[in-house]
């Protein structure tokens, strides 16, 4: 099917990034230029040229939007925001300005050529905008062998900008008039880079509203495949737990030698302590935290533990364990405390256990994991050594596994990853199951800020870069939502053309996008016949329109042939929105697997 490419939503657009996808626009790849029309390039801190920070107590030292405002220094550092600290945000590796306050911290984008060189799949750059959201054209980013691209960013608002893709937000913004209650955004924003080119320098765009605090090449781990991973889908209130062990149990799906653990601070306004963590594979059919062997050890640089800043995410050092495929594994973590809430995947479909009091992450037995969790809290990967690549579900509550039967990984992404591994016709690729349970394409559920009982996440376009473009080795998105914009009364239009820009989207990084149809749901209070209309048209779109590399046609799989509204009652799990365990099987069953 012929892959369409147009322009990006919301944070990015690539003008032009070198080779694309069969079918894609044609990049504009120029010569290289000549010696004297390029600058040398410096690096980003020998270019600040404004103040954004201030001390609380000497506000007039800062003047970050022109009209004497500026970040609050005292808010940065309780969001562990300090000053020369490494933050790694969406698999980039940034790092917050060595400034002290009332210091220049930040650069207004004028074109200034920025030394960055290295190899990765996309530019990082952590940045705001302090003019509404501000969008910097004609950023060129030359690479060693002479060859360049350009590019477009834009900078959300630093003040409205959205809250649900902002890394960090803030609660005070300071002024020459003093201390004001309001909430101020950071964000980090991602711009693809062409494949297999070595970065030398980045030309800024020119928007001086547009202020970049730090720009980095994210470099995409080579020999890691994601086995296993859950998005989050909001941050409520937990515990308090203070001294506690969790043992979160986990199904992974390609195997490898080799592991590593991601843990995200996702929506928090405070960092987190993970004081010891340990791996260790589930003794095979046991229930309970009961481990194989002894737990072995994490490290995160060298140390035991990590404090994770507001925003940012952990990623232990790679360790050497043999992980088993289609095996369950037992990650536990050690929190010190005390956590009042914490970044949660609410639907585990699967009992994972909250200690007694203490470091019991090395321990051999269950013993001291007395209170069952279902969720998941903080855990958002696991990778393995080798492999090849990843698939991403990005779906709503029929990926996330709703009414299937827990602790036994029936979720259709684990059906099809169980059928990967016992062929070998394609490649076993990873499955990494990025459903969450009422989530929608086009709007948040959750605001993506502050503590709340909503944990249904922010909009599938919202979590896209985090969720899918920022996700270890992956190759092919499968999209399978929009039943829940449906039910909420979208009409088909504004739905089709959110599925239209997350492919666009994805294709402009590379990767390849399959879409699935949209259940029937007749028979569910909120699904009368206007919305089954609407959802006849969507499909009828997807199946039709060549906007995908392919379609898995999920409504004609389980629909009954003689009400075509209506699921088949085998597959039905009683709800008529929610297939049971026979109707994900068939599902997982249905996918054919040269389309990944």
């Amino acid at each position: 099917m012929r892959r369409g490419v147009g322009g990006l939503t919301a944070a990015l657009v690539l003008a032009a990034a070198g080779p694309l996808p069969a079918g894609a626009a044609p990049a504009a790849d120029t010569a290289p230029p000549a010696a004297s029309a390029t600058p040398a390039a410096l690096p980003l801190e020998r270019f600040y040229d404004n103040v954004a920070v201030s001390d609380d107590a000497r506000p007039g030292a800062a003047d970050f939007d022109g009209t004497g405002a500026s970040l609050s220094a005292r808010d940065l550092a309780a969001a562990g925001w300090t000053p020369g600290r490494a933050l790694t945000v969406q698999g980039a590796r940034l790092t917050w300005p060595r400034r002290a306050p009332g210091e220049a911290d930040n650069v207004r984008a004028a074109g200034q050529w920025v030394r960055l060189p290295g190899r990765g799949d996309a530019l990082a750059f952590l940045v705001a905008g302090t003019a509404g959201d501000v969008t910097g054209g004609a950023g060129t980013v030359r690479y060693t062998d002479g060859t360049t691209t350009s590019y477009a960013l834009t900078a959300p608002d630093w003040r409205t900008g959205p809250l649900a893709t902002k890394a960090v937000a803030l609660s005070h913004v300071n002024t020459p008039a003093g201390r004001l209650a309001r909430r101020v955004r950071l964000y980090v924003v991602t711009v693809p880079l062409a494949a297999g080119r070595t970065v030398a320098a980045v030309r800024l765009p020119v928007a001086p509203a547009l202020h970049v605090f730090a720009v980095s090449v994210r470099s995409p781990a080579p020999g890691w495949t994601g086995s296993w991973a859950a998005s989050t889908g909001g941050h409520p209130a937990v515990g308090p737990w203070t001294d506690r062990t969790l043992r979160l149990v986990v199904h992974t799906s390609a195997g490898g030698r080799g592991v590593r653990l991601r843990f995200d601070n996702t929506f928090a306004a405070t960092p987190v302590r993970i004081g010891a963590a340990t791996v260790a594979v589930r003794t095979p059919g046991a229930a309970g935290a009961v481990p194989q062997a002894t737990p072995v050890a994490l490290s995160f640089g060298g140390a035991a533990g990590v404090v994770i800043p507001a925003g940012a995410q952990a990623v232990s050092d790679p360790l050497d364990f043999a992980v088993p495929a289609g095996a369950d594994l037992l990650v536990g973590f050690h929190l010190p405390g005390p956590v009042t809430a914490a970044p949660v995947h609410r639907l585990g479909q699967q009992r994972s256990y909250l200690s007694e009091p203490g470091d019991h992450t090395g321990d051999v037995s269950g013993d001291a994991y007395t209170t069952v969790l279902t969720s998941r809290p903080l855990l958002t990967g696991v990778d393995v050594g080798g492999g090849s690549g990843a698939v991403v579900t990005l779906g709503d509550s029929i990926t996330d596994g709703d009414r299937s039967t827990p602790d036994t990984n029936r979720r259709w992404p684990d059906v099809l990853a169980g059928r990967l591994l016992r062929q070998s016709a394609v490649p076993r690729y990873g499955i990494l199951n990025h459903g969450i349970s009422g989530n929608r394409v086009l709007a948040d559920r959750y605001p993506g800020d502050g503590v709340s009982a909503e944990q249904s996440g922010v909009s599938a376009l919202h979590r896209l870069d985090r969720d899918v473009f920022a996700q270890t080795g992956v190759r092919t998105l499968v999209v399978f939502e929009g039943v829940n914009d449906l039910l909420a009364g979208v009409r088909a239009a504004p739905l089709i053309e959110g599925l239209r820009t997350i492919a666009e989207r994805a294709h402009t990084r590379g990767v390849r996008v399959l879409a699935a149809t949209i259940l029937p749901c007749g028979g569910h209070a909120r699904c009368p016949a206007a919305v089954d209309a609407e959802r006849t048209a969507v499909n009828r779109w997807i199946r039709s329109a060549g906007v995908f590399d392919g379609v898995l046609d999920f409504d004609a799989v389980v629909r009954d042939p003689a009400h075509p509204a209506r699921m088949r009652a085998a597959y039905d799990s009683g709800d008529h929105l929610h297939p049971g365990d026979a109707g994900l099987a068939a599902l997982g069953d249905s996918v054919d697997l040269r389309l990944l």
